[in-house]
């Protein structure tokens, strides 16, 4: 499940789901271009359930970070939980998300 609050600046979208595999990340991906449809530059991705991530995952989080940086906006993964923080790290793409403890600290970024 993905729900999405729209804040004055940008958007939050909480992935509830504990899995970001292949049948999370479709929706996601959606979820990202609705958001982007909207006018929408800035998005903050609340993973603070999300226990696992695949491939099918960290590319949907892609697509969103592509949306952002070429509509001129930021991009945040917040709350990332051991496994999926060790995942993105493997993949290196820390150096490419901007990556914060919490959705607060992401608010203040923007």
């Amino acid at each position: 499940m993905i729900t999405t609050d729209y804040k004055t600046d940008y958007a939050i979208v909480t992935i509830v789901a504990e899995k970001l595999d292949g049948t999370i990340a479709q929706d996601l991906k959606s979820e990202f271009i609705k958001v982007s449809a909207r006018n929408v530059n800035n998005v903050i991705v609340n993973l603070f359930n999300n226990k696992y991530c695949d491939s099918s995952g960290l590319s949907a989080l892609l697509v969103g970070n592509r949306l952002c940086k070429n509509a001129g906006g930021k991009f945040f993964i917040t709350a990332l939980q051991e496994n999926v923080a060790r995942l993105i790290q493997i993949s290196q793409l820390d150096t490419v998300l901007f990556i914060t403890s919490t959705v607060e600290e992401a608010e203040a970024k923007i």
